[in-house]
């Protein structure tokens, strides 16, 4: 199975404002930290924001966070909700369904059952768990230690 670049994106930018509980912080930042597109991001965000994961506000002193606390967002709603319309196999996608076989094929449920275990699996895991007590990561990111008070430079939420 391989995952979507949105997927990857989605939970780098829910992992970065897990980070930052405490403020907002611009999707322009984040892109420039994780070295990602901003514009593609910036799409990503709105669909994170459709689905719940987290607030925007616009403006100069705008940005992101999370919209529910970390423990709540898994692993496996955040996939769920980024690769809607993906499917595993051509039967399992969207419609047409050109394969002669789906009417008779028991692959199909077998696929499906695989889906909802790794699904299932990622639910058992929350931001928190990929957040918390985690200096490792807010190294790589520049962040400093949990206890440093790193002040984000803001620009306007596009």
């Amino acid at each position: 199975m391989h995952l979507t670049v949105r997927s990857d994106h989605a939970m780098r930018l829910l992992m970065f404002c897990a980070l930052h509980p405490e403020r907002l912080v611009t999707v322009a930042h984040i892109a420039e930290t994780c070295g990602m597109s901003e514009t593609h991001l910036a799409k990503i965000a709105h669909a994170l924001a459709a689905a719940g994961f987290i607030e925007t506000t616009r403006g100069r002193r705008g940005g992101v966070r999370l919209a529910q606390p970390p423990e709540a967002i898994t692993v496996g709603a955040v996939l769920r909700a980024m690769e809607t319309g993906v499917g595993l196999t051509e039967c399992l996608g969207p419609e047409p369904n050109t394969c002669v076989l789906a009417p008779a094929c028991r692959l199909r449920r077998a696929f499906v059952a695989a889906l909802e275990a790794f699904f299932a699996e990622l639910d058992r895991h929350s931001l928190a768990d990929l957040t918390t007590d985690s200096d490792d990561l807010r190294s790589l990111l520049g962040l400093g230690s949990q206890g440093d008070a790193t002040e984000l430079l803001y620009s306007e939420y596009q």
